[in-house]
């Protein structure tokens, strides 16, 4: 009896020390799978049409069929035309639960109601038009949080044409002389940021030969790397660093030569990979 009665209090230590471990495993397995869900993703329209591949590739990401859309308005001047225009490519792909945010500017009531659509939603969009209105809107530092966050969670984020150009964190304008190349005469600002700080995006690149305020922006900094998406042209990026292009034109990629000795100059086309942490870019049919 006595050496019966010495086993129990083994016997029940090692079924705690089996209960610790198990809950350790579900942990580290609950831990996994909250990486995997949090994967960011951003699909990067450069104007023009927006890509059927790359819309169709937001849509799967939100959710597919099941997903919920906010699109955000703020840069235009006719939200509901712009919403109306986005919606239908939505529809198209099989969404139904698709909500335009309120309108700026944004009162207490408004603001409000935005942030339960950005809690609610699994995809956020935002449309083209003038960047700075955009960014006049996000001077509200809890709404640029409120976004981030929710994209740091894993929610799926995309913009086209001045919605494209937010996703840096130092935005062109569209204000200054572009007929040199001079970063000292390109007028930028604070953009959302949702790229790597060293990002600068341009959008409508080669059609509007916008060429030569990208390049000076990199000769000034010396360090930056620049994206130029063309219309007709997205860039999806995963990992906030993989880029994957789609669409019918190119992506040109810009960065800083030896010792600041010019530009190194690279043109990607549809199908073709970079990485935003690598300064040679490669080409990866």
């Amino acid at each position: 009896m006595d050496s019966v009665k010495r086993q129990k209090p083994f016997v029940k230590d090692r079924y705690q020390s089996r209960k610790i471990r198990f809950a350790i495993v579900c942990t580290l397995l609950l831990a996994m799978n909250l990486t995997i869900a949090a994967q960011q993703r951003l699909v990067v329209v450069g104007g023009g049409k927006r890509p059927q591949a790359a819309m169709s590739k937001f849509v799967e990401w939100a959710g597919g069929r099941t997903g919920k859309i906010l699109v955000i308005p703020w840069a235009t001047s006719e939200p509901e035309s712009s919403f109306e225009y986005l919606r239908k490519d939505f529809v198209e792909l099989g969404l139904q639960a698709i909500v335009l945010a309120p309108v700026a500017p944004l009162t207490a009531e408004k603001k409000s109601a935005f942030l339960s659509q950005l809690n609610d939603a699994t995809g956020v969009f935002f449309t083209g038009g003038d960047q700075v209105k955009t960014m006049e809107v996000l001077k509200d530092e809890s709404l640029v949080h409120a976004l981030k966050e929710r994209y740091e969670k894993g929610i799926v984020f995309g913009g086209t044409s001045a919605g494209a150009a937010i996703m840096s964190k130092q935005m062109i304008t569209g204000e200054g002389d572009f007929t040199v190349i001079d970063g000292k005469k390109v007028e930028t600002s604070a953009g959302l940021g949702l790229l790597p700080d060293d990002v600068i995006v341009d959008q409508h690149f080669i059609k509007r030969q916008r060429q030569n305020r990208l390049f000076g922006l990199i000769l000034l900094s010396g360090q930056k790397f620049g994206i130029g998406i063309d219309e007709d042209t997205a860039l999806l990026v995963t990992d906030n660093r993989y880029g994957h292009v789609v669409g019918s034109r190119q992506v040109m990629t810009v960065v800083p030569g030896k010792n600041n000795g010019g530009l190194l100059i690279q043109l990607l086309q549809p199908g073709d990979n970079l990485d935003l942490r690598k300064r040679k870019q490669y080409r990866n049919k």
